[in-house]
């Protein structure tokens, strides 16, 4: 469904991701782990179209959507929970939720579109009069959260979910997540919290500046003597 084929992608001079290959089948949850600084967030940046590869391809069905301006990405279906949340702080939740149902902006869509955000998020509802900068960064990535789905994305991508989250927080975000995944919503998530991650996610990829070094089943991974030395803290 989405793919990544020998992406190249640098910032000025300096680049960033060396000849990249990955793929997310439809239905999928994937995870990219890798240390600060790999490439992580620049191969989400590249899917959604706010870096242009410098080579290779990204395809969504078969189509070359290298480039793309990132509110035709949405359209098509591709929607990104960003690190740090970046919710609009002077808006209340309610409004929040509204921007992300730009792409169907008749009244009846995104009423039915805020009801479901609702009944999966009902926190959501019990704040949606509060302003975002009033939230905890808890309740903030649920809305994040929440914000992308009012797109109704084919495409999930999820920017470090658990960042700077209390432990009680990452795992009511990580039990939504495991939901979107069994109701088979089409994942990419780049998470530092490794172990997690891959606990929630079918496959991944490991990113080691800006190459990538493994692959394979999340289970296999979990327990790959190396990998849990380098990225699991085992």
């Amino acid at each position: 469904m989405l793919k990544l084929d020998k992406v190249v992608v640098g910032y000025a001079a300096a680049p960033v991701l060396h000849a990249v290959s990955l793929e997310i089948n439809r239905g999928e949850a994937v995870a990219l782990i890798g240390a600060n600084g790999a490439g992580k967030t620049t191969a989400l940046r590249t899917i959604t179209g706010l870096l242009k590869p410098r080579a290779g391809r990204v395809c969504l069905d078969d189509q070359d959507i290298s480039g793309i301006h990132p509110p035709k990405g949405v359209q098509m279906g591709i929607a990104m929970v960003p690190e740090g949340r970046r919710i609009f702080p002077t808006m209340t939740v309610r409004e929040n939720l509204l921007v992300g149902a730009y792409t169907g902006w008749q009244k009846r869509i995104v009423e039915t579109r805020l009801r479901r955000v609702f009944e999966f998020l009902p926190r959501l509802f019990d704040l949606k009069d509060r302003m975002g900068g009033s939230l905890s960064g808890g309740e903030q990535q649920l809305l994040a959260l929440g914000r992308a789905l009012m797109s109704e994305p084919r495409v999930l991508l999820l920017d470090e979910p658990s960042m700077g989250l209390a432990p009680i927080m990452i795992k009511q975000i990580f039990e939504r997540l495991a939901v979107l995944k069994q109701a088979g919503m089409t994942i990419l998530m780049v998470e530092q919290n490794a172990a997690m991650a891959l606990t929630v996610t079918d496959r991944g990829y490991v990113l080691e500046n800006g190459v990538i070094v493994a692959s394979g089943p999340s289970a296999t991974l979990l327990h790959t003597p190396e990998l849990k030395k380098a990225y699991l803290g085992g």
